[in-house]
């Protein structure tokens, strides 16, 4: 396992996603329609929606160094969610995150944005995005808990297939960089 498949925070561990975790994934987070509804990746509808994302995570992290993780309480070891990095160069990288309804409201997104920001400085990253959905303010609030600026509201920029009617929304684009990596 590579150094950063697996991290810690003060309730969270934090790892990298593997096969045997695609039933809890679809149970706890991936098919609930509320959980998914301003996220930029289809709800999953079937087991195999969930085995597809992980053939795509393990592409991701073959391809860099960090990857998709997912979210568990350091307490019971349950499945909370998810979050990660998506790079689009070696310096530079998107993040987000997505937690299971039972889990909302106690600081888990921000403590898990916290550590994919302290990520992203170790590995050197240069500029962390993030985008949230305009009516999102929940999570225009956790990206500025975790000291992201507000740096422009993109126009039809992103589409969000949980939503009806569907095309391409505005978003709040936020950004961390980073001066020295």
């Amino acid at each position: 396992m590579g150094a950063h498949e697996n991290l810690y925070t003060a309730r969270l561990m934090l790892r990298r996603p593997g096969a045997g975790d695609a039933e809890a994934i679809f149970e706890r987070y991936s098919a609930d329609p509320v959980v998914t509804r301003y996220l930029s990746w289809p709800m999953h509808r079937t087991l195999e929606d969930t085995r597809v994302f992980l053939k795509w995570s393990d592409a991701e992290w073959e391809k860099w160094p960090s990857g998709p993780l997912l979210a568990f309480s350091r307490d019971d070891g349950r499945l909370l969610g998810g979050t990660g990095l998506s790079f689009r160069s070696p310096t530079e990288a998107v993040t987000g995150y997505v937690f299971a309804r039972a889990a909302w409201g106690q600081g888990y997104a921000t403590e898990s944005t916290r550590a994919m920001v302290e990520l992203a400085r170790e590995l050197g990253i240069k500029r962390l995005e993030a985008v949230c959905h305009v009516e999102h303010r929940p999570s225009a609030h956790v990206l500025e808990k975790s000291g992201f600026r507000l740096e422009t509201i993109r126009r039809s920029d992103t589409l969000f297939p949980n939503l009806a009617p569907g095309g391409k929304c505005d978003v709040m684009a936020y950004v961390r960089t980073f001066a020295d990596g």
